[in-house]
């Protein structure tokens, strides 16, 4: 056997394994961040409407319940709870329609701020955000009342799942009594 027949073997051993250059293709992970893209008003009569909102980044599946709270002239009229939906039909955009009754509110201008975020076990505050938008107010019609703040009139639209506690408790009593029933006839078979 002559060495220019020879031929070296393929076989990788440590003296001879190749030289692996790192993939520069890596691609950056995207903090997770709610971005509260718009707060439009409308003002009807005795009605103030409001339409948040927002985009969750990098996608709708990284989250799956955002808080918002809303405060007019710096009081807090609500925090709700708002379940994010997880379909193939949702976006990573939405939309959520609240209306104010503004009955008894004196014309003037108020300032109306959202905060949303992601509430984390202990209390701490995930991915906060918040924007806020002046409304110059004008009645249209006159109620001898006046009163300080306005009250929440409707809050959600269909795409968005808001929980309520008193519906939890609903759902929690339905879950139970469907146990119980579960079990009393797994004893009569």
């Amino acid at each position: 056997m002559s060495l220019k027949n020879f031929k070296a073997s393929k076989q990788l051993t440590l003296d001879n394994l190749p030289i692996i250059q790192p993939k520069q293709s890596i691609k950056p992970i995207q903090k997770k961040e709610i971005i509260i893209v718009e707060i439009q008003t409308v003002i009807r009569e005795d009605e103030l409407a409001l339409k948040v909102g927002f985009k969750l980044c990098p996608s709708k599946y990284s989250f799956s319940k955002v808080m918002l709270d809303l405060s007019f002239d710096n009081q807090q009229i609500i925090s709700q709870l708002i379940g994010v939906p997880q379909g193939p039909l949702s976006a990573d955009e939405l939309e959520l329609p609240l209306v104010l009754d503004m009955k008894g509110m004196a014309a003037g201008t108020y300032l109306i701020r959202v905060e949303m975020y992601e509430l984390w076990s202990d209390g701490e505050k995930l991915s906060f955000t918040q924007k806020e938008v002046i409304v110059q107010y004008v009645p249209e019609t006159r109620v001898s009342r006046l009163i300080k703040i306005p009250i929440v009139k409707s809050f959600g639209a269909p795409s968005l799942t808001v929980v309520f506690e008193s519906d939890k408790n609903i759902y929690r009593e339905i879950e139970e009594t469907m146990k119980k029933e579960s079990e009393s006839k797994r004893d009569e078979w």
